[in-house]
């Protein structure tokens, strides 16, 4: 019986100080409340060396586009139209008033340009390359070596695209650079039309789990009291939940922007409203997107072709005598189920009880900022005679990450060298790969 108690008490103190722990890092930098919104960090992490007698020979890389601006004009004008009729009849606070002054601001800079990539975006992409370069030189700085790659049809991924071949070819002009965006590709790029995942997004049970959410933890009558100077007519604001979420979206998607040092839409909401919205996000693409047991676990499903094109290619372009890569760029909402449905870093964790998903460290931020990517970096035995097998590790935004099989057993210290993160065999990532795209027809 005590066993069972401590057993318990473990657990809750896990989920206490998950939860506990994400709402202090929002209250440290604000900015991490920003979930997809959120600008691509530079990786911290160092890269474990190759086990001895390997090097590396081909990447197979899918990557979101960089840094852009809102999509939907709406989300712009529609904050400004019901702050500026309040304005007109003199009842916003210095809060309010500040809020619409952001958001014309914020407007003016994204005029025509919704959705479309920033500045900061391109140098993301080009930030990206520039350490693929110096990280991977085998691959990218040898004078025979060869890229494919591919973008969706949009124009922020092309560009994306555009911008790191770019960079890649200012450090090898050598380089054989072919690349394409078309509706060719879509149905691994971007599967969308994926009509069984479609349906299972708008399944009641996902709609009144979300619901049920947010009526009990998101109250944001609050802000509009702190909006409006009159609480008789903040109370009469029917659409408080949309402005609340568009003056939150206006605030986290500002770093992505020039504006990024003129506005600061963050002083309008307490630490906790910060973190409660982030919650209802990471919530939201948890129960879309993730492998989440109200659906089964299924939402991932959906990446299964862009999964087998990673191991058909993989097959191919190991083949060839000379350095290679496949380079991918499209969508968060690629990225996202891609690394749930294999299971990087443990992200595809499958619970009904959405409150614990911080107990299982399934943070999005962590997972889907602007510009997030997955690198699969294959090894080759320098001895074309060895035996040994081709190896192949993981990077989730270009820090090393871990599947769940079993690492290849390297046999001695000197081999390992430093290793910490595991190499895996091919032959066994394969399997799993394939596993994964089979496992239902």
């Amino acid at each position: 019986m005590r066993k069972t108690i401590l057993i318990i008490a473990m657990a809750l103190t896990v989920v206490t100080s998950g939860a506990q722990s994400f709402r202090d890092v929002i209250n440290a930098d604000p900015q991490k409340s920003a979930s997809s919104y959120k600008a691509y960090p530079t990786p911290s992490g160092k890269l474990t060396p190759a086990p001895k007698g390997y090097k590396p020979f081909y990447m197979s890389h899918y990557g979101r586009h960089g840094s852009r601006f809102l999509i939907d004009p709406k989300q712009y004008s529609r904050p400004i139209a019901l702050l500026a009729h309040a304005d007109s009849l003199g009842l916003l606070t210095p809060d309010g008033k500040y809020a619409l002054q952001a958001a014309r601001a914020m407007a003016a800079e994204a005029y025509n340009r919704y959705g479309e990539l920033t500045k900061l975006g391109a140098q993301q992409h080009r930030q990206i390359a520039n350490r693929m370069s110096q990280r991977f030189p085998e691959i990218f700085r040898d004078t025979t070596a060869t890229i494919d790659a591919r973008s969706t049809v949009v124009i922020r991924c092309i560009l994306s695209m555009e911008n790191e071949l770019q960079e890649l070819l200012r450090h090898n002009a050598k380089l054989k650079v072919t690349c394409d965006a078309s509706e060719h590709d879509m149905y691994y790029m971007n599967n969308y039309k994926d009509t069984l995942v479609a349906r299972l997004r708008h399944e009641p049970a996902v709609k009144s789990t979300y619901d049920k959410w947010v009526k009990s933890h998101v109250d944001n009558r609050p802000l509009m009291h702190r909006l409006f100077n009159s609480a008789a007519y903040a109370d009469t604001i029917s659409t408080c939940n949309t402005l609340a979420a568009d003056l939150f979206h206006l605030a986290t998607i500002a770093q992505n922007s020039e504006i990024a040092d003129k506005v600061n839409l963050y002083r309008l909401f307490t630490t906790d409203e910060l973190y409660h919205l982030w919650q209802q996000t990471n919530i939201r693409w948890y129960l879309y997107y993730g492998a989440s047991a109200v659906s089964g676990g299924r939402m991932p499903w959906a990446e299964r072709p862009l999964v087998r094109d990673i191991v058909e290619k993989a097959d191919s372009c190991l083949k060839l005598n000379h350095p290679n890569a496949t380079m991918r760029f499209g969508h968060d909402s690629v990225v996202l189920p891609l690394v749930c449905l294999l299971d990087i870093d443990g992200y595809g964790t499958s619970t009904a009880d959405i409150d614990s998903l911080e107990a299982y460290n399934w943070i999005n931020t962590n997972i889907y900022p602007m510009a997030c990517n997955v690198q699969f970096v294959f090894y080759k035995p320098i001895d074309p005679a060895s035996k040994k097998p081709i190896l192949v590790k993981v990077l989730l935004n270009e820090e090393e990450a871990t599947l769940p099989i079993a690492a290849y057993p390297i046999p001695s210290a000197e081999e390992r060298g430093s290793m910490g993160i595991p190499y895996y065999s091919w032959q066994d990532v394969r399997n799993y790969l394939l596993s994964k795209c089979n496992s239902t027809k």
